[in-house]
Order: structure tokens, then C-alpha cells, then sequence
């Protein structure tokens, strides 16, 4: 049977356990997979773009486990009150092919994302960062903004978007959190303005320059979301220039991420040979650092390993009839047919019985 978890299941996951427990559980997880890096079949996402956004397929595999994720991104999408990003996932026993668990996960890329924003900020920030800018105050910024408080100790939230009203929600939704500041910018430069560390997470679809070279400052650490696709961007090129950019992985990033400015010569530092101790993720305090994050499928799966093991702990979710299960696993037809060979048999023995009757 497949496990089936769906929106509701997450968010009364994350109701019950809370937000902090959730993205902490999450981010364990993704730092246990990016530590076994070389286990893991790797490849960018295969990706298919229009003129209003693109629709992506993630897979990857560990040799026992194997995932993918569905995810769109239509920035477009708001005009007509839907989501930019939506996505779903399956994860799947590699031994015999069969689908272990089915879920949303539109909440739980929202999560992952953030859980990840944190995890690699933990190596790459100043370890006294206590001010993030927000820049993009939509449907990602209250758990980018919940999981640098908790995991990092962030307490102050600099916050500004072109449009009012996202701020507004921002701000209402985390009025509740307790010892986080949260302080309106009145442009992206003074959300900026002495800021430790700087998280971009806008979602239009172009070669924008949200961050200046001008609006850096030294030991800066700078996590970069919103550009994720060719021809979406966030930093001017001169900001990438000037910092150590930490990426995911590098053949995926050189193509979506804000690398893709700049030459396939422009060194970069893939996450796993920072963990691994083979790399610094930060050389010296006044050093700028740039997580340029594009979303990995590495991630997915540790998001979807993590929702199958608290599915089973928990009993969320419901099993499903979604792999035929025939008494004759050669018999497929007799399935749809809606009789099994062994029905076949028997029919076969009653008109055999009642011809020698007749005879």
C-alpha cells in the first residue's frame, strides 16, 4: 500500500508539533543526505518553460530510495488569487519499484526551503548574526523569517516588498513570534543598510536586480532564493564578483541560478565539500558570503524521507490502492476485466461439469 499524506495532513503536522520542530526535523535531514553526497544520483531538473513560467520534474536516488517532485513556478499566478508554486512528490523502494509514500508538497517546499536557507547560513553567516533583511514578502518569507530565528538566532526582521499589502501580511503573521523585532523598510537599500544577513525570495520572472554591489557591506551573508530559472535573476552580477558563492550543485545552479550571469569559469563552492571539511564556507569575518539557492532534488527527498518516517510514527496520511494488486500479478487483464483467473477457472469447471451432466 502507498501512504497517501495531503495539504491538510501537513498543516495539521505542523499544528500539532509546531513550525520550529518541523523546520529543525527537516533541515536534520537534509544535512544528513548533503553529508552522504556521492551515494546520490544527481542530475539538474528537467524543466519545461513558457512565456509565463515553467513546469519542473525533480528526481534523484540513493540506490534504496528513490524521489521526485512536480513543482511549477507562475509568478503570474497571484493576479488570478492561485499559487505561484505548487508541487507534489512520490517517494519509491528502489528494490522493487513500488511507491512507498505520495504527497503534497507545496507547504512542504516551503519548508524545505527555508529549512535549507538556514542550514547553509549556519556555515556560511557570521556566527553573531542577529539582523536579516527580508526582501519579497510573499508566500515564502514567514518561513524563511521563522527558521532564521529559531535555528540561528536571528531577532531582528528588516522587511520590504514593492507591494504594501504582502509587508502587511508579513508583519501580521509574525506578530505572535516572541523576541523577533520586525522593522519596515521603506526601500530594498534600507532594508539592507547594516543588515548581517540578506535573504532575496522575489518571484518575478526576470533578470532583476534586487541587490547592488553598493548595498554590500563587509561579512555580509547574502541568501539568495528568488532567482531559481533561466532568465530569472535577484543580484547584480558585481555582488557575485565581489562574495564566495556557495551553491547546491554547480551543473543546475549554472544554468537557474544567479551564476548564470557570469562565465562557467567563475569559481564556486559546491555545500557537501563544506560539510565534508574540504572547503570553508567562510574564510574570514569581513568576507561576503552568497548562498545562490536554486532548490535541489537532494532536498525533496530528505523532505520526503522525513514525511514518510513521521507519517508511520504518526499515523498521518491514508493508504491507498494505487498499485493494482491482482491474485495472478500476470493477470492485469483479469483485473480490469473484473475477473480473476481464479474466477476463470471455476466458470471453466461449471460448464464443463454441467456439459457432462447434459451429455
Amino acid at each position: 500500500m502507498t501512504r497517501y499524506i495531503d495539504v491538510n495532513d501537513v498543516s495539521k503536522l505542523v499544528q500539532d508539533v509546531g513550525m520550529t520542530r518541523v523546520l529543525n526535523s527537516m533541515a536534520s535531514y537534509i544535512e544528513q543526505d548533503y553529508r552522504r553526497w556521492h551515494t546520490f544520483e544527481k542530475t539538474a531538473r528537467l524543466a519545461s518553460h513558457s512565456a509565463d513560467g515553467v513546469i519542473e520534474l525533480m528526481p534523484t536516488s540513493d540506490a534504496k530510495l528513490y524521489s521526485f517532485k512536480y513543482v511549477n513556478g507562475h509568478p503570474k499566478n497571484t493576479k488570478a488569487d492561485l499559487l505561484t508554486v505548487m508541487a507534489f512528490g512520490v517517494l519509491a523502494d528502489v528494490d522493487t519499484g513500488y511507491p512507498l509514500l505520495l504527497s503534497e508538497m507545496t507547504l512542504t517546499t516551503a519548508i524545505r526551503t527555508a529549512a535549507t536557507s538556514a542550514l547553509f547560513a549556519r556555515f556560511l553567516a557570521r556566527p553573531d548574526s542577529r539582523s536579516m533583511a527580508l526582501i519579497g514578502n510573499g508566500a515564502q518569507s514567514e518561513f524563511q523569517a521563522i527558521a532564521f530565528h529559531d535555528m540561528l538566532g536571528i531577532d531582528e526582521i528588516r522587511v520590504f516588498d514593492v507591494d504594501p499589502e504582502a509587508t502587511d501580511k508579513l508583519v501580521r503573521n509574525l506578530a505572535h513570534l516572541r523576541g523577533l523585532r520586525v522593522v519596515r523598510g521603506a526601500s530594498a537599500a534600507d532594508a539592507v543598510r547594516g543588515a548581517d544577513i540578506v535573504t532575496t525570495v522575489t518571484a518575478d520572472k526576470t533578470n532583476a536586480t534586487i541587490l547592488t554591489a553598493d548595498m554590500i557591506e563587509d561579512g555580509m551573508h547574502i541568501n539568495a532564493v528568488g532567482g531559481d530559472c533561466p532568465g530569472k535573476t535577484e543580484l547584480h552580477a558585481d555582488v557575485l564578483r565581489r562574495a564566495r558563492v556557495i551553491v547546491e550543485y554547480e551543473p543546475q545552479t549554472r544554468i537557474e541560478g544567479d551564476i548564470q550571469q557570469l562565465s562557467a569559469k567563475f569559481p564556486v563552492v559546491e555545500f557537501h565539500r563544506v560539510l565534508s571539511g574540504e572547503q570553508k564556507g567562510r574564510e574570514f569575518p569581513s568576507q561576503v558570503t552568497v548562498f545562490d539557492s536554486v532548490g535541489f532534488a537532494l532536498e525533496d527527498f530528505s523532505a520526503l524521507r522525513y514525511l514518510h518516517a513521521v507519517a508511520h510514527e504518526r499515523d498521518i496520511g491514508i493508504e491507498l490502492d494505487l498499485i493494482p494488486a491482482p491474485h495472478d500479478p500476470k493477470d492485469l487483464f483479469g483485473l480490469a476485466a473484473g475477473v480473476s483467473h481464479v474466477d476463470l477457472v471455476r466458470r471453466a469447471v461449471v460448464v464443463r461439469d454441467e456439459t457432462v451432466i447434459h451429455q
